[in-house]
C-alpha cells in the first residue's frame, strides 16, 4: 500500500530561511506568522494530510462517487468524516480575510497545506480547493450583501463551492457559452442550461454548494463580452440564511475519469435555477479570471503534489527492491543482489524527481508571497512589480509545474518496474491523478499562449524585463564565489536563451502569427527551466551560508548544494534544445494539409 509523509523539513526551509517569512512581519496579516506559529501550521498540517487524509486516498480511487436516483451524490467511505474533521480543525481558514471569519495569514501558509492536501489526496483536496477559488471572486467582485451572505460558511466549509464554466460544446472558447440568464421581477435570474466537467458539483460533505456559474442575459453579445456571472445556490436561503428550499440544479450523471475518482466531476443542468448577478453585467469572465487564475496556482501546486508522493514511494521501493549488482562491483556482498538505488538509470529519475520537486516547491511557495505582496507591500510600487511578476509565474507554475510533475510521477512508476503497473502498489493512482492537471484550468498549450501572447508583450514588455532584471542580479551576486559561480554561470546560459527565444518572437511572431504559437510550449518550459534554477541558486546560497555556521543537520544543506549542481547539469542544458526548436518555426508544422492526416485504408 502506497505511503505519504508531509515534507515538513525542506516547507521549513523555503518558509523561514528561503523566503524568510518573519522578515515581512511589518504586513497585515504577516506579524502573526512568526516561525513558531509557520511551523505549528506545517507540522500540524502535515501530520493531519498524513494520518487522515492518505489512508483513504487509494480506497477512494477504487470506490469512487455514487450518484442516486435523486440525483445525489456520496463521496467514499471516509471522505465526510475526513472533511468533518478537516472543517473543524479549520484547515480551510488558514489564509482567508479575518473580516469573514478566516485566519488572516499569508497565503505562503495556505498553498503550503494544498501541497500536502493534494499529495495526500488529491481528489478530496479539490473540495476545499475549488471552494477557495469561488470565495476569491466573490471577495474581489461581490456585493457587500453576498459577502455577508456566503462567505462567513464558505471559508468555514460549512458550504462549499464550484466554478460553472465549461458546457457540451464549449471549453476554452467561453463566448460560445448558450446557458441563459432571465430577469425576474424581484432582482434574482431565472439560469438555464447544461454545465459539464464541474469538479466537486454536487456532494455529501457540506449543507450547501455555492455555484459560480457564467451565462449570458437577454440581448447580451454573443461573445465574451457577453458573459455575466452568477451565485447560484443548491439550497436556497431561508430568512435566517439557513439552507432551505431545493433550487433549480440537479447533477444529471458523473463523468468517467481516468483518474480522481473520489472527486465528483459532475454534469450539472440548470432548469430554471434562482441565481444573483455577481458583479456588472456583461462581465462576468473578468470575475471568473479572478477564480481561475487562483485555481492555475492550485493545479501548479497538484503537479507537484502528485510528483513529491510519487517519489517518496519510489525511493521506499529502490532501497528495499534488490536486483542485479552495481555497475562499480557489488555494493552489499553479503547478498545475492543489489538494492536498484545504485543503477544510475534509477538514480537518475530520482535524481530528476527530487531537483524538480524541491524547486517547484520553492517556486509554489514564492508564488504564494506575490499573492500576498500584490496586495499588501508597502509602496504601490512593491505591489505592482509583485503582480507583474505573479502574472508571469502564473501560466509558468501551472504549465510546466504540471508537465513536468506527471513526467516525474511516470518515471516514478517506472521505478517499480512491473509492480508499477499493477494497482496495489498505488503509482498507476499518482499517474492517473497527475494526468488531470495538464489539462483543466486551461489545458498547458493555453498556459503558454496566455503567457506568450498576452503576458510577455503587457505593458511594453514591463514584465518580462522586471524578470530578466531579477534573474540577472542573483547571478551577478553568485559569480565569482567558489560554489555558487558555477551555478551562476549555468543559469546565466539558460538566461541567455530565453532572452534570444524572447527576441526571436519579437522579430518573426508579428509577420506570422502561428510562429508564436508553434514556439509557445518551448518558451513555457525554457522560462520553466530558468525560474527552477533560480530557486536552486537562491537556495544553494542559504545552504552555504548555513553551513558556514555548522548546523546541526548539516547532511540537508550539503543535499540542497548537490542538488543544485543536479539541477544545473541535467535540467539548464535543455534551454538551448527548446530555443532551437522554438526557431524553427511554424512552417513545416502547419505546411501539410488535412487530407494528408488521414490514415489510408
Amino acid at each position: 500500500m502506497p505511503s505519504y509523509t508531509a515534507p515538513t523539513r525542506d516547507t521549513r526551509f523555503i518558509v523561514n530561511e528561503l523566503l524568510d517569512l518573519a522578515s515581512f512581519g511589518n504586513l497585515p496579516g504577516f506579524e502573526m506568522a512568526t516561525p513558531d506559529v509557520t511551523d505549528a501550521v506545517i507540522d500540524e498540517g502535515g501530520k493531519f494530510c498524513a494520518q487522515v487524509l492518505a489512508p483513504i486516498n487509494q480506497s477512494g480511487d477504487q470506490q469512487g462517487c455514487t450518484r442516486h436516483e435523486d440525483g445525489s451524490v456520496t463521496t467514499p467511505d471516509g471522505f465526510k468524516e475526513a472533511f468533518d474533521q478537516f472543517r473543524e480543525a479549520g484547515w480551510g481558514t488558514i489564509a482567508a480575510p479575518e473580516e469573514f471569519g478566516g485566519q488572516g495569514m499569508p497565503h505562503v501558509l495556505g498553498f503550503v497545506m494544498e501541497e500536502f492536501i493534494s499529495s495526500a489526496n488529491q481528489a478530496f483536496g479539490m473540495y476545499p480547493g475549488l471552494t477557495n477559488g469561488a470565495i476569491s471572486a466573490l471577495i474581489a467582485k461581490g456585493s457587500q450583501e453576498q459577502k455577508e451572505m456566503y462567505l462567513p460558511k464558505m471559508i468555514s466549509n460549512q458550504w462549499t463551492g464550484t466554478m460553472n464554466l465549461t458546457e457540451p460544446h464549449c471549453g476554452t472558447d467561453l463566448g460560445m457559452i448558450r446557458t441563459k440568464a432571465e430577469p425576474q421581477a424581484d432582482g434574482s435570474y431565472a439560469i438555464t442550461g447544461t454545465k459539464i466537467f464541474i469538479s466537486a458539483g454536487e456532494h455529501d460533505l457540506a449543507e450547501n454548494i455555492i455555484h459560480l456559474v457564467l451565462a449570458k442575459t437577454p440581448g447580451a453579445p454573443d461573445s465574451t463580452k457577453g458573459i455575466s456571472l452568477f451565485v447560484v445556490p443548491k439550497f436556497l436561503l431561508d430568512e435566517d440564511g439557513n439552507p432551505g428550499e431545493r433550487n433549480g440544479v440537479m447533477c444529471g450523471s458523473i463523468e468517467h475519469k481516468m483518474g480522481i475518482h473520489a472527486n465528483s466531476t459532475c454534469v450539472l443542468n440548470y432548469d430554471g435555477a434562482k441565481g444573483w448577478m455577481v458583479g456588472e453585467e456583461n462581465k462576468g469572465l473578468a470575475a471568473m479570471f479572478i477564480m481561475m487564475n487562483a485555481a492555475r496556482l492550485g493545479v501548479g501546486i497538484q503537479g507537484l503534489s502528485q510528483a513529491e508522493v510519487a517519489y517518496q514511494n519510489a525511493v521506499a521501493y529502490a532501497l528495499d527492491r534488490r536486483q542485479g549488482r552495481a555497475l562499480t562491483g557489488p555494493a552489499d556482498p553479503q547478498a545475492q543482489a543489489d538494492p536498484i538505488f545504485v543503477h544510475p538509470d534509477v538514480r537518475r529519475m530520482l535524481m530528476d524527481a527530487k531537483a524538480f520537486t524541491e524547486g517547484m516547491r520553492a517556486l509554489a511557495l514564492w508564488g504564494g508571497l506575490l499573492v500576498d505582496l500584490t496586495h499588501k507591500a508597502q509602496t504601490e510600487e512593491e505591489r505592482a512589480e509583485a503582480d507583474m511578476i505573479l502574472g508571469l509565474m502564473t501560466p509558468v507554475i501551472k504549465g510546466y509545474g504540471t508537465d513536468k510533475g506527471y513526467e516525474v510521477a511516470t518515471n516514478m512508476q517506472q521505478v517499480f518496474g512491473g509492480h508499477g503497473y499493477i494497482e496495489e502498489w498505488g503509482m498507476s493512482q499518482f499517474v492517473r491523478d497527475a494526468r488531470i492537471a495538464q489539462i483543466y484550468e486551461g489545458t498547458n498549450g493555453i498556459q503558454a499562449m496566455d503567457l506568450c501572447g498576452r503576458k510577455l508583450a503587457q505593458n511594453g514588455g514591463a514584465a518580462i524585463q522586471a524578470f530578466f532584471k531579477l534573474v540577472g542580479e542573483d547571478i551577478a551576486a553568485a559569480k565569482g564565489d567558489e560554489v555558487l559561480g558555477p551555478l551562476a554561470e549555468s543559469l546565466e546560459k539558460a538566461l541567455n536563451e530565453q532572452q534570444a527565444a524572447t527576441m526571436w518572437f519579437m522579430q518573426n511572431a508579428m509577420q506570422n502569427p502561428n510562429h508564436l504559437g508553434a514556439g509557445a510550449h518551448h518558451y513555457m518550459h525554457i522560462m520553466g527551466i530558468v525560474v527552477l534554477g533560480l530557486m536552486w541558486l537562491r537556495m544553494a546560497r542559504v545552504a552555504q551560508d548555513k553551513l558556514a555556521g555548522s548546523p546541526e543537520d548539516k547532511a540537508f544543506y550539503e543535499a540542497k548544494i548537490g542538488t543544485a549542481r543536479y539541477y544545473m547539469d541535467r535540467f539548464v542544458p535543455d534551454a538551448g534544445a527548446l530555443r532551437r526548436k522554438l526557431e524553427s518555426g511554424a512552417d513545416s508544422m502547419m505546411a501539410l494539409g488535412e487530407e494528408a492526416f488521414a490514415t489510408a485504408a
